[in-house]
């Protein structure tokens, strides 16, 4: 997974690496920090035991980056407004399932500080593609 999120993208099978097709997505950084975000997500909830909100915050995380992808691939312009609209929605919804994880002590206030910084600059680049596909 970390080589998908570097700039030298190759995935390693067995012995040999082999290249493989770029989209657009993947060269955006806001996609790739999202997918760092939804990993390291997975990894803090992974033995919560209070499955409700991890199962909760966990497809919140995963569906930041997902979104990106599946509105760059769409072909139209309206259609990855859309879907990175619906991006930064689940980034809010991540945001605000961080804040609760924090209050009800699953979540160390450092951890959470971090995160939550995270979700704030992956809004605000989202915000960034969207005004400019909103340009004439």
């Amino acid at each position: 997974m970390e080589d998908l999120l570097n700039e030298q993208s190759t995935v390693e099978l067995h012995e040999p690496k082999v290249e493989f097709y770029q989209s657009n997505f993947e060269r955006l950084e806001v996609w790739k920090r999202a997918c760092r975000l939804a990993v390291r997500v997975y990894q803090i909830t992974r033995d919560w035991k209070d499955w409700g909100l991890r199962d909760q915050i966990n497809r919140a995380a995963i569906s930041v980056p997902s979104n990106i992808a599946e509105g760059s691939e769409r072909g139209t312009d309206p259609d990855y407004a859309r879907f990175l609209r619906i991006s930064k929605g689940s980034n809010a919804e991540l945001r605000t399932q961080l804040y609760i994880a924090n209050k009800v002590g699953l979540i160390e206030p450092s951890t959470a500080k971090e995160l939550i910084h995270e979700t704030i600059d992956i809004s605000r680049m989202l915000q960034g593609l969207i005004n400019q596909m909103n340009k004439p």
